[in-house]
């Protein structure tokens, strides 16, 4: 494999961070060990500059190469977090914390971003500086969004940014990316119906919101199939639904639904909060119910610069790695977008093998994937600023 040597070398000890890391979970902001560790690594390997708290438990790691003329600072992003899943894995360094366990992957980008710094702060092959940022709650709690709050992109005078994600299914030694929406927005919302409850026995007494709340279930989503052009890709999914009645003879005076939305294209997301008002609206006030639409907005599309996207492919390539620069988008999302809204760069997918779906119980990491992903975040420092010969 043409990856870069020092990373074979390192393979068993950042294997060993990486189980260490998979041992000892932490939910969402409550990173503290794990960014402890993260910090204190970057101390021991040498970092100009270590930060922590940025986000919140976020961590910050500052390199500078050995030429600084260009003044260009490239960053690079791992996310730390685990996910409230009780693993079912069998390894000998599964999950220590019941409840808790890393099934997408976390440890691995973490180590091997970890990985990364120690090669770069050992060789400082590049003229600029590169910006370590290790976030925590991807997973819901928009951990990126939080950093980006904290000033972390003009703070530390970001010019691109650059981050990577596992996938299961696609080889190990491969990458997936594209130009442009690679990956999902998702925002959630909740329908709450207010009727007249009343006996089953007399519904023309009452109104029924368990019959208003279906109408509105069924009608929501004929939204993306006659009000969506059919070249974008929404999604659109009901994923509760609950009344007030506790019993087979009891219309119920209330009905809540909730549900999420996923858009590939920021103006079609723009749009769907007035469409499922209108639709919900509509239906109610047909049944002489009332209706309240409340909106949470969430992660924005994962949107690829071009540019960023070439350069991603080239270093991946130079490293020996197979390359699809023309993925496919998905509808899954990632707060890696609030970084990629605050500067052009680049999310690519590195294969993870035959292994079970992230968010899976028994989904692991493969190791054999390390020295691809720390071998890509050093050639696209090396090669994004190169040192004058």
């Amino acid at each position: 494999m043409p990856i870069k040597n020092r990373f074979a070398e390192l393979l068993p000890e950042i294997t060993e961070w990486r189980h260490d890391f998979h041992r000892h979970p932490e939910l969402m902001y409550e990173v503290h060990r794990t960014a402890g560790v993260v910090a204190d690594k970057l101390r021991a390997f040498g970092c100009d500059e270590v930060v922590e708290g940025i986000g919140r438990t976020g961590v910050v790691g500052v390199i500078k190469g050995r030429d600084s003329g260009s003044g260009k600072v490239i960053a690079l992003r791992a996310d730390m977090d685990a996910l409230p899943i009780h693993e079912q894995t069998g390894l000998d360094y599964a999950s220590g914390t019941p409840g808790a366990m890393h099934a997408c992957g976390h440890d691995g980008h973490t180590s091997m971003l970890l990985g990364a710094a120690k090669y770069l702060s050992e060789t400082r092959n590049f003229d600029g500086t590169v910006v370590l940022l290790f976030q925590p709650a991807e997973e819901g709690g928009a951990g990126a969004k939080a950093m980006v709050d904290d000033g972390v992109m003009d703070r530390f005078g970001v010019d691109e940014v650059f981050g990577m994600h596992n996938a299961p299914g696609v080889p190990v030694g491969t990458f997936v990316t594209r130009a442009g929406p690679l990956q999902a927005s998702s925002d959630e919302f909740d329908i709450i119906v207010t009727g007249l409850g009343g006996h089953a026995a007399e519904p023309h007494k009452a109104v029924d919101t368990t019959l208003v709340a279906a109408q509105i279930v069924v009608s929501l989503h004929n939204i993306v199939s006659r009000n969506v052009d059919p070249l974008n890709r929404v999604v659109l999914t009901v994923g509760t639904f609950e009344t007030d009645s506790g019993a087979t003879n009891i219309i119920a005076h209330t009905a809540k639904l909730t549900g999420t939305v996923r858009c590939l294209d920021p103006d079609e997301r723009d749009q769907m909060q007035g469409r499922i008002t209108r639709v919900a609206e509509g239906i109610a006030a047909a049944f002489g119910a009332t209706v309240e639409v409340v909106w949470h907005p969430g992660y924005p599309v994962t949107v690829n610069d071009a540019t960023a996207v070439e350069h991603a492919v080239d270093a991946a390539r130079a490293v020996g790695i197979e390359v699809d620069g023309d993925t496919r988008p998905i509808m899954p999302s990632e707060d890696f977008s609030y970084m990629l809204e605050a500067r052009p760069g680049a999310y690519v997918f590195i294969g993870n093998g035959d292994t079970a779906m992230c968010h899976h119980p028994k989904y692991n990491f493969d190791d054999e994937a390390i020295p691809f992903g720390c071998s890509f975040f050093a050639e696209i420092v090396e090669r994004r600023m190169p040192v004058a010969k």
